[in-house]
């Protein structure tokens, strides 16, 4: 399964900057390192169940790795 990069920035004023590859738009700010990386990862997985809903196919193959059919 390819993973999502996610890339870290720390501005002047001490916050974290955190933005996910491959999906234009996600980017979090948080007080920490380990906030900024949750909020992106939930953004991302809010973008990838988007595109399900609306028949696009996910950018990385996460549906694969969690779900079988039974």
């Amino acid at each position: 399964m390819k993973k999502i990069a996610i890339h870290f920035e720390r501005e002047a004023d001490g916050r974290w900057i955190a933005e996910a590859e491959g999906f234009p738009g996600v980017l979090a700010y948080a007080a920490t390192k380990e906030e900024a990386f949750q909020a992106a990862a939930a953004l991302c997985l809010r973008v990838i169940l988007d595109r399900m809903e609306h028949g696009e196919a996910p950018s990385v193959a996460i549906v694969d790795e969690l779900f079988a059919v039974a």
